[in-house]
């Protein structure tokens, strides 16, 4: 894990050989707004990764929303290691825990939560949600309510908001 000192994938045209997950790939640079909070969200609709047990891929779309404290993820980077989870064997539930943690430690952001819109297989979806509010900025009521208010997103339709 980098900060925008080192930056190596931006601007790069090549691409590194990722074979399974990793989470050294992720960088940082700085948030250019810490006089004010706003929230990052990301959207990766082509996310895969592979059953422990049989295998067999999964398939899903990861949204990830935070609010930067001092650093923040490069996006290429994120891509990359998002990537790095395709022939990764995890449960859809530790995959989005392993995101949420890695990020956190990455960044130490003030909130952060990751949701896994897990496509159906065998006649199920599997939508794992995580949050993470950093305790010295007063996010952890909102970490609390978000992690049931998300489940009335569900109702909605498809839950892919």
């Amino acid at each position: 894990m980098t900060h925008d000192e080192e930056l190596t994938l931006l601007g790069s045209t090549k691409r590194p050989n990722i074979s399974d997950y990793d989470p050294n790939i992720l960088e940082t640079f700085e948030n250019a707004h810490q006089d004010h909070d706003y929230m990052v969200t990301f959207r990766c609709p082509e996310f895969t990764t592979l059953c422990p047990i049989t295998g067999q891929p999964d398939f899903a779309t990861m949204y990830i929303n935070y609010i930067p404290n001092v650093r923040m993820v490069e996006s290429k980077s994120l891509k990359l290691y998002l990537f790095s989870f395709r022939n990764h064997g995890d449960f859809h539930e530790d995959v989005t825990n392993i995101i949420m943690k890695d990020l956190v430690e990455l960044m130490e952001p003030k909130y952060i939560e990751v949701r896994g819109m897990f496509y159906p297989r065998g006649g199920i979806s599997i939508y794992p949600f995580a949050n993470w509010a950093h305790p010295d900025f007063g996010y952890g009521e909102i970490a609390a309510r978000r992690m049931f208010e998300q489940l009335s997103d569900l109702d909605k339709g498809d839950g892919a908001r």
